[in-house]
């Protein structure tokens, strides 16, 4: 209770006072304290955003929504509204932009990311059809499939006949990181693969792969993924960094649960949500980077 009554004093009152007095002392507005002080990365753009959701400044609220077209015009609006002598702080402007790229393009990646998942995999579509053999090929190149619906399928982890049934829930996005991991990472894939047909500790490689897809695009939704996002792209984030994301996700997944040794595929939901808990606690850490590294003595 005490905590909340701190942090509504803090916010309404407190918080203006103490600007205006640091502007006065330092004669730079809050974002290029930020800008000075942080470097490029999660600790300055998180610090940035929470500065313009806080802002009582319409113009600056205004710039957690914006589209790339329009950032350099907001820009231009910001500095005028802040009154920025930018001849006095020259390196403000390009930070202050490299943030304001990050904030619009994680929103924009999100949103992509959200059509992919409303797609629904359409056994009419040509594309469609042509990826999902694709994804057969790959991992298993010296097999032939003997049928468009067979139980050959299974093979890599899907649970019917016809795979399309199970991308229910992610739609193409589910598809579309499953094909990612297997021609950026096809060593890998199949050597995860390979790891979910072991005859004890096995797992449906397909469907845990439609559940990791299900955990990364959670994860971005509730903007978990920001630190991530923000500490490893510079600029606008696309939709590739988003499969990179999901292939450090199967990857160390797999690694995860050989490590873990379930008794059986029946404890998958315990073990999720154990891997899930450790992902999440690492996004918490300022200056993390969960990026893929394949394991070469494998």
């Amino acid at each position: 209770m005490l905590g909340y009554i701190w942090q509504c004093f803090y916010s309404s009152c407190l918080r203006f006072w103490l600007k205006w007095f640091l502007r006065l002392i330092t004669g730079r507005c809050e974002l290029q304290r930020i800008c000075a002080q942080c470097k490029a990365g999660a600790l300055r753009t998180s610090q940035i955003e929470y500065s313009l959701k806080s802002s009582k400044s319409k113009v600056l609220r205004a710039a957690l929504s914006l589209k790339e077209n329009d950032l350099d015009d907001h820009l231009a609006q910001i500095i005028r509204e802040k009154r920025i002598k930018e001849q006095k702080d020259p390196t403000f402007k390009v930070n202050f932009r490299q943030c304001l790229l990050q904030i619009s393009g994680y929103n924009e990646l999100f949103a992509a990311v959200e059509e992919l998942r409303k797609e629904v995999f359409d056994s009419e579509n040509k594309e469609h059809e042509k990826m999902l053999l694709k994804l057969w090929d790959l991992l298993m190149p010296s097999v032939k499939l003997e049928s468009r619906i067979t139980k050959q399928w299974g093979n890599i982890g899907f649970q019917g006949d016809d795979p399309k049934t199970d991308f229910r829930g992610m739609g193409m996005l589910g598809l579309t990181n499953l094909l990612f991991f297997s021609e950026n990472y096809t060593d890998a894939a199949r050597q995860v693969l390979s790891h979910a047909n072991h005859p004890r500790l096995g797992y449906s490689y397909a469907i845990v792969g439609i559940n990791l897809t299900e955990m990364a695009y959670s994860l971005m939704k509730n903007d978990a993924l920001k630190p991530h996002f923000y500490n490893t792209v510079p600029g606008k984030p696309q939709m590739q960094h988003f499969h990179q994301f999901y292939c450090y996700l199967a990857y160390e997944f797999d690694k995860f649960w050989l490590e873990e040794e379930p008794e059986s595929i029946m404890e998958f939901n315990r073990y999720r949500e154990k891997f899930h808990d450790k992902v999440k606690g690492q996004l918490q850490m300022p200056e993390v980077t969960l990026l893929m590294t394949v394991d070469q003595e494998k």
